[in-house]
Order: structure tokens, then sequence, then C-alpha cells
């Protein structure tokens, strides 16, 4: 099947193919063409030029105008948590009322709360919940996802949320990454016991999901009140052992060495880092990690931003999502998390696009394939109503400018 998609007034966020992520300066690129066309052909993206170095092909299966729109590729949100069980917004409150994070969570609240809340819930329950999420940010423009467990903190309610998130990828074109996260807090009847805490994740968790092929990655809740970082090691060496590559929650709370054995044990991507150091920016350089903020979490629970400008300018690679989850970030809208980026961390709009789209997808093990608009990625973008320019897209942070969106060449 064929679909072209003609009227482009600007083409945005192509590459030649062959890029994997950027870094330092390169991140200013974000590359564009003008008065364009865009071919896809069964979900993937065949060609595209300007309509004055040639016209746009005659034959298609479907034609798509763009009404003199802006085409970009679907925002690429590597870190959520949309598999949970109702809201948490008592909690809200209590931030409004000067409770911290780390209070709300000594006091029962937080992680355990949801942890609560979800054991009581079916399958097909969490399952409802978490479409209404997915089909809201596939309609904010989000094209690939990683989602984490998390909220059950035992072994059966960790494999029912990984289980859930096992459905959404079946039935969604979205494409969806699964993250085992049963390192997020010490389970309740484990309250106490860490060590024996870890040792069942190590020992039974970790096995179970992976006998059933649940989860592309294991994460771990790597800072000051949390994992140690011995104890984050050794669930990420276990994790290795199942196939599934680390991921590090870091830096979040404290300097409390996330960075480091991120770095160390070659995990995908070190999340959160809102209190990273100079030195945590030295131990990244020329590593493989990708350093991944959230400025959600920072705007909606009033803590600093991750030093988003000091990262690129040290030359590192950047990717910005959501963390869209109950308790610190009940938002998924990417376009929001880009301008927060552009006006909390100092990014430029090129710069945040880059995060949210391309380094999003290196931070999932997913940019050969999306991320971009290139020959031979999956078709995932989104066509904007008329904007002056992609600055607009940060500037207007509250204005809807999606009309349509497609995944895997297919309207959605």
């Amino acid at each position: 099947m064929k679909l072209l998609v003609n009227n482009i007034a600007t083409l945005a966020g192509i590459d030649g193919g062959g890029v994997l992520r950027k870094a330092g300066a390169d991140m200013a690129t974000f590359d564009t063409i003008e008065n364009a066309w865009m071919l896809c052909e069964d979900g993937i993206i065949s060609d595209f030029d300007t309509t004055d170095n040639r016209p746009a092909p005659t034959q298609a299966d479907t034609i798509v105008d763009a009404a003199g729109g802006t085409v970009l590729p679907s925002w690429c949100d590597s870190h959520t948590h949309i598999v949970y069980a109702g809201s948490r917004e008592q909690e809200f409150v209590d931030k409004i009322n000067g409770l911290s994070y780390a209070e709300i969570a000594k006091r029962g609240g937080g992680i355990l709360n949801s942890a609560d809340r979800l054991h009581t819930m079916t399958e097909d329950q969490l399952y409802e919940q978490a479409m209404q999420r997915v089909n809201e940010v596939i309609k904010k423009g989000t094209g690939a996802i990683e989602i984490k467990s998390g909220y059950g903190l035992n072994t059966q309610d960790e494999l029912k949320m990984l289980r859930v998130i096992a459905r959404i990828q079946e039935s969604t074109r979205l494409r969806v990454m699964a993250t085992f996260l049963g390192a997020h807090a010490v389970g309740r009847e484990y309250a106490g016991r860490q060590a024996d805490y870890v040792n069942l994740v190590i020992n039974e968790m970790i096995p179970a999901v992976a006998a059933e092929g649940l989860a592309d990655f294991v994460d771990v809740f790597c800072d000051q009140g949390f994992f140690t970082p011995d104890e984050t090691a050794r669930i990420l060496e276990a994790g290795a052992k199942h196939g599934m590559r680390g991921k590090i929650h870091g830096q979040e709370l404290a300097p409390s060495g996330g960075v480091e054995v991120a770095v160390k044990h070659h995990a995908l991507s070190v999340d959160h880092l809102e209190s990273m150091t100079d030195d945590d920016i030295a131990l990244m350089r020329n590593a493989e990690t990708m350093p991944t903020a959230l400025p959600g979490t920072s705007f909606f629970l009033n803590m600093p931003f991750a030093p988003g400008r000091k990262m690129i300018d040290a030359g590192l690679p950047l990717t910005i999502a959501s963390d869209y989850n109950p308790g610190s970030t009940p938002s998924g809208d990417m376009k929001f998390v880009v301008s927060l980026a552009c006006i909390k961390m100092r990014l430029q709009p090129a710069e945040a696009l880059n995060a949210a789209t391309i380094n999003g997808a290196a931070a999932m093990g997913l940019s050969a394939d999306y991320g971009s608009i290139a020959v031979g990625k999956v078709a995932n973008f989104f066509i904007t109503r008329p904007i002056p320019s992609i600055d607009f897209i940060p500037y207007a942070y509250t204005t809807p400018i999606i009309e349509r969106t497609f995944l895997a060449g297919d309207e959605v």
C-alpha cells in the first residue's frame, strides 16, 4: 500500500539515514525542507523531496493533503509508567501544603500507594485504564513509548503489569518497549528487609519475567532512600543474564551514584538527573548510556531541572521524556515537555526536538527504525496545522497544533 503526503509546507526532522543519536553541537541541527512531499509504502518511508526538485508521484493508494502544515516524526517517549491504578490527587494537595516527595513516601504514599491500589485491580481493569492513556498520548503525537512496571512490588503483581504492557503492544500500532522495574521501591511485606527484597527481585522476579518474555529492559531506582549502587549493580547483572539491558532512575533526589553504575554496566539510559553533578557529566563523555531528562517531573514537583544545557555544551547527547505517572508527572504531553526543555533547561528548539525524537528512540534502542524522517524508517509522523516555523512548537506551549497522526503509515 502506498501513502502519499503532499502539500507539506515543512518536512522536519529529516536525515539521510544512519543517524542513531545526536550529541553536543549536532543537536542544534533539526533538518527541514520546504514545499515537500513524502511517500510511504507498506508502513515504511520510501521517498521524499521538494516539489521544486521533482513533482510528487501521481500514483498512490491513499493521498493525504497536509494543507500547508508541517510534518514531523512522532515523539519517542522513552520513560513512562502509564500502567497504573487510579490517580493520586491527594498527594498533589499534600505537595501544595509543603510535603516533599520523600516525606510523602515515608508516610506510605507515593509508589507504595500505587502498589496498594494496583494489587486490588484485575489485569482487564488495568488494561482498560492504561489504554485510555495510550490513546491520549497517540493523539498528542507519540509514536514510540517505553512503559515500566514497578507498581506491583511483588512477583505476581509485577507480572500482571507486564502482561498488560504486552497486551498494549499487541493491540495498538504504537511501538511499545517494556521495562521491568521491580526495584522501584521495597514492597510493604519487606519493610525493614531491603536486602531480602533485592534477593527476591534477583532470584524470583527476574527469572519469572524472563520465562514469559515480558521485558526488554530492567530498571532500578538508584537514589537516596531507595536502592544503593551495589544493589543496583547486582540487579542489572541479573537482568543481563536473562537478556534484559539495564536502565536506571538516578540522581533525582541526590547525587547517589546512579550515573557511575549506569556507565559501568553499559545501561542504555540513566534517567532523571535533577541532581547531576559536573563529575557525572565527565563520566558520561563517550559513554554508551543516554542521559535522559524528565522536565515534567521537575515542573510538577517544583524541583531543580536536569542540567540539560550543561550536558549538551559538554558534548553529550540528551533525551527528554515525559515520565507519565500518577504521582510525580500525570501528563504524557511531549509537546509540553519540549517547551519545558526550552524554557527551563535553556535548550534551543532544535535541540529539544531532537531530544524528543531521534534521541528518545535511541534511549529505547529503536533509532535505526524510529525518530526521524528517513528512507527505510517506520512511517510514524504527525501533521500540524499551518505554523510559522518549528520554533513555534515549543513557543506556543499550550496551543494544540496536531491535525492528523499516522503510525506505521496508517492514520490513527
